[in-house]
């Protein structure tokens, strides 16, 4: 085939050589997210044990048992090559997108899909509720990364039409619980994924113009409540204290303990009684920053966002080095989803976003998304730790005339 005019020699995509190495990036994702998992331990039992006397808060216990699961799933999914996952994404896109429909199918009894602040998005396993919108991002992240790895259409404005559909589906299911903060992670995310396939910049900034110019249209099919937050955070912006008590109450109180930490932090005792007597709602789970902060401070907060830039790097080093387009794609869009994550949570804490119920990765309380981050942080080990050995098919390298 290397001799017909017009064909781009390759090697084929079947698994080739490889050589292991134990001395790679992916330990950085790896060192980040136990860092991570135990803060987290620690911060949901500070905000939910005001009594030193009692022991660990059932919170900070569920969280523990959440961790454990979550590294045995990494060590599991970090065992087997990396491209054999890849073959599971359009199952696992698949079997997350029917739980997503069950979510939404009416007469589903209270007792396995109960609405929580208004949001049909979780199912009771009993053990924990499951949330199918986490990890439908590993599958999606996993399918676009599948479609991308040996293609060129995308390259054209019209090429990105599939992915729009592929994107499309998930988004219009998550928006339907209805989960707006989760469904914002996704758009970040493909951008990201397309940038690093060597998509052209001139047709992902035009979308962006046209989501843009789309926004006005937009907000007036929002919510009451979701409309009176962003007013509520504009009046923040605008040094306005009017809501303290009421829809700005969270967000005032994550801020003021947040402050209380100045510097360097407070002691244990006396975080543990701020966080209990100013009774901040989701203390344990979205909010779960600000407790960081009332306890270790500026400087602590600054290390947690340190962490998660560690968690970053080494997956996005892991993609530098990569070869292989399918690995290198993965490790950028789990990237972008912990990157964007972050900044949503952090801008919530801080009065700068309004409150949309985005978890912080790794610190939030639940099971499905310790479990989710854990599942990314094995398949970063997977790719970083498996390298092709020469030739290999040339990665998402394109001349100015393609």
């Amino acid at each position: 085939m290397a001799g017909v005019p017009g064909m781009r020699p390759f090697v084929t995509d079947s698994i080739p050589r490889w050589r292991v190495t134990l001395v790679h990036a992916g330990w950085l994702s790896v060192f980040a997210g136990l860092v991570l998992t135990t803060i987290s331990v620690y911060t949901i039992d500070l905000g939910m044990r005001a009594d030193l006397a009692t022991g660990m808060a059932k919170e900070a216990k569920s969280q523990l048992m959440f961790a454990g699961i979550g590294i045995f799933a990494a060590l599991v999914i970090a065992l087997p090559h990396y491209r054999i996952i890849g073959y599971l994404a359009w199952p696992a896109m698949i079997a997350t997108l029917g739980l997503l429909v069950f979510l939404l199918i009416p007469g589903v009894p209270d007792s396995i899909v109960h609405p929580v602040n208004g949001a049909r998005a979780w199912i009771n396993l009993g053990v924990f509720n499951l949330q199918p919108s986490e990890l439908n991002k590993i599958a999606f992240v996993l399918v676009v990364a599948q479609y991308l790895r040996f293609r060129r259409t995308h390259r054209k404005f019209f090429g990105l039409v599939p992915i729009a559909a592929i994107t499309f589906v998930p988004l219009a299911l998550i928006l339907k619980q209805p989960d707006m903060g989760m469904a914002l992670l996704f758009i970040p995310t493909l951008f990201a994924i397309l940038a690093a396939a060597g998509a052209r910049l001139r047709h992902l900034v035009v979308i962006v113009l046209c989501a843009g110019m789309a926004v006005p249209a937009v907000y007036p099919l929002l919510k009451p409540y979701q409309k009176a937050r962003i007013m509520a955070v504009l009046g923040q912006i605008k040094g306005e204290k009017e809501g303290a008590f009421g829809i700005n109450y969270q967000s005032f109180t994550a801020q003021e303990l947040a402050g209380s930490g100045q510097v360097t932090g407070s002691s244990d005792a006396h975080a543990r009684s701020l966080v209990h007597y100013n009774r901040l709602p989701e203390r344990h789970n979205d909010m779960i920053f600000s407790v960081v902060v009332a306890r270790f401070g500026f400087l602590g907060g600054l290390a947690v966002l340190g962490l998660y830039l560690m968690w970053i790097v080494g997956a996005l080093w892991t993609a530098a080095v990569c070869k292989d387009p399918f690995g290198r794609l993965v490790c950028v869009g789990f990237a972008a989803f912990i990157g964007t994550q972050v900044i949503v949570n952090v801008g919530m804490n801080i009065g700068l976003l309004p409150i949309i119920g985005i978890t912080l990765p790794f610190l939030s309380h639940g099971g499905s998304s310790m479990i989710t981050v854990w599942m990314m942080t094995g398949l970063i080990v997977s790719i970083a730790m498996r390298k092709p050995v020469p030739p290999f098919r040339p990665s998402f390298e394109y001349g100015d005339e393609e």
